[in-house]
């Protein structure tokens, strides 16, 4: 009986200390909601550039990696593109929270590249489409704008380890569109039956898989999830490369879907994914999310 207190005790103080911090994630959410949505926005990436990210970390690991990629760069420019970073996380962050607003910007952002054509055409005959993008600029601006203009798409989500917080995000994110199929061998069997029916799918490469491919990225070696190519070639879908790109008013959007990949293997697709996003976050370097362990082991 003892035993079972003590284990009733352990419980009740795990849920407490994990109830904790959300409440003051609400409470401070609940105040930037008070705000118009731009204010909201941009607030809410101070908040994240000043005050989370030092705290939690993030600010020494985007100054590791970007030494690790471009160690030629000075101390105080890295500085600058890494100040850069946190701020477009932090927008992010806050227009994922507010998903009616972000649908808005989604719906008002320029669609262009050869890959909306695409599109297009394999909607017409029920072929599979799945999109690839990485953390970069506003990924679910894509989800968003294409299912406002006509498609079914299906996203992946990985569960956060606070459950209150997941309950929160997930909630959230559905307000985007669904379905959303969690990262697990349940939602990827959900996944693959709403892709076989014609479906779209939206997926991020641009993370650490243990079990990955080892393939460049950015001069290094990162390893790389095969699935988005693997699965194009199973169900003979068309492979897109896609991204949300802010513009310089750190608000709107340009939505751009690139030339699809080309079925070759799944390696050479794979690596053509990762080109096309080292070329996009080249072009905008502090739009991609810095705070990634992309390259572990060189860090």
């Amino acid at each position: 009986m003892l035993k079972d207190l003590q284990e009733r005790f352990r419980g009740y103080v795990a849920g407490i200390s994990e109830l904790a911090p959300y409440g003051f994630f609400l409470l401070m959410l609940g105040f930037l909601n008070l705000m118009p949505y731009r204010l909201r926005v941009q607030l809410g990436s101070w908040v994240f550039a000043r005050i989370v990210a030092p705290s939690a970390g993030y600010s020494a690991r985007v100054q590791n990696n970007l030494h690790l990629i471009y160690p030629d760069i000075s101390v105080d420019k890295r500085q600058v593109i890494g100040s850069k970073t946190l701020r477009n996380i932090g927008r992010m962050v806050i227009e994922l929270l507010s998903p009616k607003g972000l649908k808005l910007q989604a719906l008002a952002a320029p669609v262009s590249g050869p890959g909306w054509d695409a599109m297009l055409e394999a909607r017409k005959v029920n072929r599979p489409v799945i999109l690839v993008s990485g953390h970069f600029g506003n990924y679910d601006v894509i989800r968003a704008g294409t299912i406002a203009r006509g498609f079914r798409v299906g996203g992946i989500y990985r569960a956060l380890n606070n459950p209150w917080f997941n309950r929160y995000y997930l909630r959230n994110i559905s307000t985007i569109g669904e379905p959303l199929f969690e990262r697990g061998r349940r939602g990827l069997g959900q996944m693959v039956r709403f892709l076989r029916e014609g479906g779209t799918v939206a997926m991020l490469i641009d993370q650490h898989i243990h079990k990955g491919e080892p393939l460049a990225f950015m001069g290094q070696t990162a390893l790389t999830a095969l699935s988005a190519a693997d699965m194009a070639l199973k169900y003979n879908a068309l492979l897109v490369p896609c991204y949300g790109i802010r513009r310089a008013d750190g608000l709107t959007f340009d939505a751009v879907f690139e030339e699809p990949i080309p079925h070759t293997t799944a390696i050479e697709m794979t690596q053509a994914l990762n080109n096309s996003l080292q070329s996009r976050v080249e072009e905008n370097i502090d739009q991609w999310f810095w705070i990634h362990r992309r390259w572990k082991g060189g860090q």
